[in-house]
């Protein structure tokens, strides 16, 4: 039995699935739930629904409340419990983390009135 001639087509086939620049998935985040200028009662907690692709780079993502940092997720969709928030203006903000904790400049805000 001839090992190259099963070496040959798997080493293409792997070279192949490689993604390059022109076919890498890009980075988006989407928040479904609360919609941007929402007002939710103050206080209250809220489940903020998202959807995330890291693409290149891209390890995990942080969500931040105002300018306190939440907990690393790994989870791309699904949903995370904001905290109860006081009365006033507030902005929700998801970024997408490399490896060593950097952001990858992808990222995307709500903002909302609690009352």
């Amino acid at each position: 039995m001839n090992v190259m001639r099963f070496v040959i087509p798997i080493a293409a086939w792997a070279l192949n699935s490689i993604p390059t620049a022109n076919g890498a998935e890009t980075s988006v985040i989407k928040i479904a739930f609360p919609t941007d200028r929402a007002q939710i009662n103050a206080e209250q907690k809220y489940p903020l629904a998202y959807e995330v692709t890291l693409g290149p780079g891209g390890n995990h993502f942080h969500v931040w409340v105002d300018d306190k940092r939440g907990p690393g997720i790994r989870d791309l969709n699904g949903t995370y419990l904001l905290p109860g928030l006081s009365p006033g203006e507030h902005v929700i903000t998801l970024r997408i983390m490399d490896r060593r904790h950097s952001p990858t400049g992808v990222e995307k805000s709500i903002r909302l009135t609690a009352k």
